[in-house]
C-alpha cells in the first residue's frame, strides 16, 4: 500500500473548481484504477459540505465505468430535494467528461424517536483476532477467526473483522466517510470464499472482478477511532455478478449497514 492515513484524510479535502462542482486527489494505489472507497468517502463528503446543516442516513453509488489515478476526479453536485428534515443529493464523478460513477445521497435532521437495536454476531475481541494488513484500509484491522482472504481453499461466505483508526476528531462526516472507503474492499473477496481454487488474490489474474454499486446506510452515530465490529455475508454469485451486505456494530448497536454487487467473470483459458 502506498498511501497512509493521512493521506486519504487529504483525498478528503475537497477544493471547489467552478459553482456545484469539486474536485479531489487520488490515492497512490499502486495500480491504474481508483479505488472504489475513495470515491465512496470523497462523494460522501461532498455531499456533507453541499448541506451541512444534515447528516447522511444513505448513500446509493453505480461504478458504470473505471476511474484512472493519473487524472483529478470531479464531482458535480446537485440538490434535488431540500425539505426541513429530509433532502436529496445527486453526485456524479467525472473524469476527462466522462462518468466514473453516479451517487444519490439522502440526509436527514436529527431528531429523536423510538430506539431499539439488534445487537452484534457472538465473536471474538479484538484482542483474540488475528491483526492484519488489509492494503487499502490504511489503520488497524483484525480478522475474526484466522480468515485469510487470499487462502484459496473454500470457506464459508462469511467474514468478521474488527477496525480502528487512530483519533481524527469530531466531525461525524470523516467518521462516515471513512467507514465508507474499508466497506469497498473486502466483500468480494467473502464472495469468493466457498470456491475451491479460488480467492481475492486472483483478481487481475484469473478473474476480472470491478464493484458495480455500492450502498451504504447510516443508522446511529458512532466512531471509527473506537471499535467497530464489521459482519459480513454474501448469499449469491451467479452469472457474472456476485452480491454481498454487511452491518457495522458499534459495542451492542447496529450503527451501519452495506451492501454491495459486483462483477466477477474467470479469465479465458488460452493455450
Amino acid at each position: 500500500m502506498a498511501f497512509d492515513l493521512d493521506d486519504l484524510i487529504a483525498a478528503l479535502a475537497l477544493h471547489e473548481v467552478e459553482p456545484g462542482v469539486v474536485e479531489g486527489d487520488n490515492l497512490d494505489i499502486g495500480y491504474h484504477r481508483v479505488f472504489g472507497g475513495q470515491i465512496l468517502a470523497q462523494a460522501l463528503t461532498a455531499v456533507a459540505e453541499a448541506m451541512p446543516d444534515k447528516t447522511i442516513k444513505s448513500l446509493h453509488v453505480l461504478f458504470p465505468r473505471e476511474g484512472d489515478t493519473a487524472a483529478p476526479m470531479r464531482y458535480a453536485v446537485t440538490k434535488l430535494q431540500e425539505g426541513r428534515t429530509f433532502g436529496t443529493t445527486q453526485v456524479i464523478a467525472q473524469q476527462g467528461g466522462k462518468v466514473i460513477s453516479t451517487a444519490l445521497a439522502s440526509v436527514h435532521a436529527t431528531e429523536d424517536g423510538l430506539h431499539r437495536s439488534d445487537g452484534p454476531p457472538p465473536t471474538d475481541p479484538p484482542s483474540s483476532a488475528a491483526l492484519v494488513d488489509l492494503g487499502m484500509v490504511p489503520w488497524e484491522t483484525r480478522l475474526v477467526g484466522g480468515v485469510d482472504l487470499a487462502d484459496r481453499s473454500a470457506g464459508p461466505p462469511n467474514l468478521q473483522w474488527w477496525m480502528r483508526t487512530p483519533p481524527i476528531g469530531d466531525a461525524l462526516h470523516l467518521h462516515q466517510a471513512l467507514l465508507a472507503h474499508a466497506t469497498d474492499l473486502t466483500v468480494i473477496g467473502t464472495a469468493l470464499r466457498p470456491f475451491d481454487g479460488l480467492s481475492q488474490a486472483d483478481s487481475t489474474v484469473t478473474l476480472h472482478t470491478a464493484v458495480t454499486s455500492h450502498t451504504l446506510w447510516f443508522h446511529q452515530p458512532f466512531r471509527v477511532d473506537q471499535w467497530l465490529l464489521v459482519a459480513q455475508h454474501s448469499p449469491v454469485v451467479a452469472r457474472g455478478r456476485a452480491f454481498g451486505r454487511g452491518d457495522v456494530f458499534a459495542g451492542d448497536e447496529l450503527v451501519a449497514s452495506f451492501a454491495q454487487e459486483s462483477m466477477i467473470r474467470q479469465v479465458p483459458v488460452t493455450a
